[in-house]
Parts: structure tokens; C-alpha cells; sequence
């Protein structure tokens, strides 16, 4: 798969608006400002692929990125405390509609803060893609802003954290230093199959 090949497509505001699913989808998914947007950018080597904002609760929509033979699909953050109760309602309204929809999801890359403990709308997002059945992995963003003690001192918590999700595949990602890039590439190339 060319990881150089892809391009923002369309981004929908309601499930009715979504597409059928009709190539495979690989999906990020995470809390607002978890970092989904810098591990697009990186992953795709594109600096302004997903817009990236300091500001939590900027990706509101569903947006597909068409890519090589695949969509690669940017939820909306969830958790975003400020959030209106209707702007609420609509993204649950919307994440039920895209999970529920019969799409071909290859794979689900959910998107951990590895700096803190899982949240419960993290906890609660693992569960449901486990209940699902949905094939995903965690992608434990900004290991970069940990020093080697804190860093060991997370594993062993995350470890424990995380328990019930010893067999899914974890990667330590970085978008400033690229760590975690290409074993995120091998993930994908290997859902795909």
C-alpha cells in the first residue's frame, strides 16, 4: 500500500449524509485533542492532511480520506466537556449511524494518551469495538512528552490499565519525533490483507 497516496474526499455531519461502504476502512478514533489529526499528518507524511488545532473538539465531522485501494476515515473526538448537549447528541447520534452501517472496517486505531490513564470514554470505546467484534489496536499517543522513567513508570500502570486488552496490539506513537510510524504502517498493510 502507498502510504504518499491519498486525499481528503468528503466529511459528513450526520449519519444519513455517510456514504455505503464500499472499500475497506481503516478508522481513527480517539478523545477531542488526543492527537488523532498530527498521527494522520505523520503516518501520511502530509503536514495539512487533517487540520490540527491546540483547541479540543475541532474534527466535528466524519471525514474520509481516500487512499490506495482504501478510505481512511478521521472520527470526530469524543469527551469534549464544553460541548453543547445537541452538538452531544449529534455526535452520538453520528459515531451509532457510522459503526452500525454494515461499513467494511478493516481496522478501528484507537488513539490512548499514554501520558494518563484511559479515560472512561476511552474504556468505554474498547469495549464496544471488542463487543463489536471490530479488528482495532491503540495507538498510545505523545510518548514524546515522557522522560525514560516516566515512560516505564506508564507501562507498568498501562499494563495494569489495560488488562483486558493484552492481546491487542499497542504502539507507542509519537508525531513530533516519528516514533511508532512504521509499525502503525505495518498494522494497517496487515488489516488489510
Amino acid at each position: 500500500m502507498r502510504f504518499d497516496k491519498i486525499e481528503f474526499t468528503a466529511a459528513y455531519g450526520t449519519s444519513k449524509q455517510l456514504p455505503p461502504s464500499k472499500e475497506a476502512e481503516i478508522v481513527f478514533s480517539g478523545r477531542s485533542n488526543v492527537g488523532k489529526s498530527s498521527l494522520i499528518n505523520k503516518v501520511f507524511n502530509r503536514k495539512n492532511l487533517a487540520r490540527v488545532s491546540s483547541m479540543p473538539g475541532k474534527t466535528i465531522t466524519v471525514n474520509f480520506f481516500k487512499g490506495d485501494g482504501v478510505y481512511f476515515v478521521d472520527l470526530p473526538g469524543y469527551g469534549y466537556a464544553k460541548r453543547e448537549q445537541s452538538e452531544k447528541k449529534r455526535w452520538a447520534e453520528l459515531m451509532e449511524g457510522y459503526f452500525h452501517s454494515g461499513r467494511n472496517i478493516a481496522l478501528v486505531i484507537q488513539l490512548i494518551d499514554m501520558r494518563h490513564a484511559p479515560s472512561a470514554d476511552d474504556m468505554m470505546m474498547l469495549n464496544f469495538l471488542r463487543e463489536c467484534e471490530i479488528p482495532f489496536m491503540i495507538a498510545l499517543t505523545k510518548c514524546d512528552k515522557l522522560n525514560k522513567t516516566e515512560t516505564e513508570k506508564r507501562r507498568a500502570e498501562l499494563a495494569e490499565e489495560l488488562k483486558d486488552y493484552a492481546d491487542i496490539t499497542k504502539v507507542e506513537f509519537s508525531a513530533v519525533k516519528g516514533t511508532g510510524v512504521e509499525d502503525m504502517k505495518a498494522a494497517m498493510v496487515s488489516a488489510l490483507k
